[in-house]
């Protein structure tokens, strides 16, 4: 394998301005990404809190039991437990096969920077996964890419049944995952290393019940052996953990959001748009009654929270009772997951993906509000994979990589079909096209005064006349398409490859494809390699 580095743009300009750490967007966040002391100076600040490292410690052991493990993740439960210890986190949902390939990069992301930081700081920093388990749209991670023919199609997993159900809760039948998995490896074809593994991801499906355990299955038998740590964020035992933080976002409902809209107002005065939807009613806070979590509302005047469109509400005192008695149906939402990320884990950094550090960048306030401030935000590693033939074809194509991910090849593909295409017999019978109308409007103004029972024929027969001269071009365009079809498929497969779907490579294709193709041996390949955070797009030529 090879690396290089090219510089390509965040896909929102918000990233972007975040990642060259320039005004107004630096002024949202509480650190300099970009200054040289930025660990350190995190490392201090977190070693004036106190967090409960070993009761965190034990939760994420008793989570991870029944999951692939190994002596390094062992290791990494055990320095979690030192007074002195940071982590390196980042999360995801719960995507069948993982998901896209931005998953793999971000826990690539995760356990590279921790290592890098523990080897720069002399203490421990321990990568840890945190998994959205308790995210419901379904939608959003039911389905995997693969090629077919020369599109790639979204190959969908049954849709499973129930309101509102979280991942994490979602049980599906064994034999219709196994359909699906048979699905989508038919997809990849048969290669050197399906059958392993093919047998491996089988293995995974039966071992696992759940969505989340399926995924948490695949993403420690992948990772084990680097010490990552993983905790899935609709645990049970860690909701007893975080039951001092919930009965704060109880307490504290109106003061949080007012922190987020104020500071909205603020983002959106320099002319970004606003990321998170919420409105001065919301509570921020999920619950979970019947298997649907629903999403509630605060009533500042009545004490009350409630849920849009519904009857259901319950005052405050009521729900902080609830709250001791079965803190498993509360979940957090998207503006509170981060809050009770960084008041259970002392964060030396989180790895965040585009959206992430936009939406982020509306909390600061609210992360002030509790006396805390927010981790460095590092931006994943961003990565794309360049395979043999395709590095031929750019070649072949005279295309550079840069402007592949930047345009897409459409443009250089119309150029080349028009160099090839004869543009003298498309003039030619547009000519005759041009010709027959003229001559026959002349026949439509005499029929007009002679015989107008004719005129319908007449019209019929131009139509046939320009269907034929259009059948033509068409049969034209297609021999000079069967012609050279060996050369256009070249940049409909770099396409493919580096921008399908006109998406970055990182949104739509699978890990698997990869895995299918070389064998898990691929991630240890990808571990040895040395990345920066430098913010430039990462080429990997495999």
């Amino acid at each position: 394998m090879e690396i290089e580095s090219i510089v390509i743009p965040a896909t929102n300009d918000f990233a972007s301005l975040y990642m060259e750490q320039k005004e107004p967007v630096k002024g949202f966040f509480h650190y300099d990404i970009t200054e040289n002391g930025v660990y350190e100076k995190r490392y201090n600040d977190l070693m004036k809190r106190d967090f409960n490292r070993k009761a965190l410690a034990a939760c994420i052991e008793n989570y991870m039991e029944r999951f692939p493990t190994s002596n390094e993740t062992r290791k990494s439960l055990e320095k979690l437990q030192n007074d002195k210890s940071t982590v390196v986190i980042g999360g995801q949902q719960a995507g069948l096969l993982t998901g896209p390939l931005y998953t793999i990069h971000k826990v690539i992301s995760i356990l590279k920077l921790a290592e890098q930081q523990e080897r720069n700081l002399g203490t421990p920093v321990i990568p840890v996964f945190w998994i959205a388990g308790e995210d419901h749209d379904f939608l959003e991670i039911n389905h995997v890419y693969a090629e077919a023919g020369r599109k790639m199609k979204k190959v969908n997993f049954p849709e499973q049944k129930g309101l509102k159900k979280m991942a994490s809760d979602i049980v599906y039948n064994k034999e219709e995952m196994q359909k699906w998995l048979e699905t989508i490896f038919m997809h990849l074809g048969e290669r050197k290393y399906t059958k392993e593994v093919f047998a491996s991801v089988l293995e995974a499906s039966n071992r696992s019940e759940t969505i989340t355990d399926f995924f948490t299955t695949i993403i420690m038998s992948l990772f084990k052996d680097y010490g990552l740590l993983v905790i899935d964020a609709a645990d049970r035992h860690l909701r007893n953990l975080e039951k001092p933080v919930f009965s704060k976002v109880i307490d504290q409902a109106s003061l949080i959001t007012e922190k987020v809209l104020t500071q909205q107002k603020l983002i959106h005065h320099y002319g970004f748009t606003r990321m998170l939807d919420i409105h001065p009613q919301s509570a921020n806070l999920f619950l979970y009654e019947g298997n649907e979590r629903l999403l509630l509302d605060y009533d500042s005047k009545s004490d009350r929270f409630k849920v849009e469109k519904t009857d259901w509400q319950m005052d405050r005192l009521d729900l902080s009772e609830k709250l001791k008695e079965t803190p498993e149906i509360f979940s957090n939402n998207v503006v509170t997951r981060p809050l009770m990320q960084e008041s259970l884990f002392p964060s030396l950094a989180f790895i965040a993906g585009p959206g992430e550090i936009a939406y982020w960048g509306e909390l600061k306030q609210a992360f002030e509000l509790w006396d805390m401030k927010m981790p460095p935000l590092v931006p994943r590693i961003n990565i794309t994979f360049i395979e043999p033939n395709i590095e031929r074809d750019l070649d072949d194509l005279q295309l550079t990589i840069e402007d592949v991910l930047k345009n897409g090849v459409e443009k250089q593909q119309k150029t080349y079909l028009d160099s090839v295409t004869d543009r003298d017999l498309e003039m030619m019978l547009d000519d005759m096209n041009k010709f027959l109308e003229e001559r026959y409007q002349s026949i439509f103004e005499r029929l007009e005064h002679t015989e107008r029972g004719l005129l319908p024929l007449a019209h019929k027969n131009l139509a046939f006349h320009t269907k034929q001269i259009e059948f033509l071009k068409k049969k034209a365009d297609w021999y000079v398409k069967e012609r050279y079809e060996s050369e256009l498929e070249k940049y409909d497969r770099v396409e493919r490859s580096l921008r399908p779907n006109g998406s970055p490579q990182e949104r739509i294709w699978n890990i698997f494809y990869y895995l299918n193709e070389r064998g898990e041996s691929f991630i240890h390949e990808l571990m040895s390699l040395s990345f920066e955070f430098d913010g430039r797009h990462k080429i990997i030529k495999i």
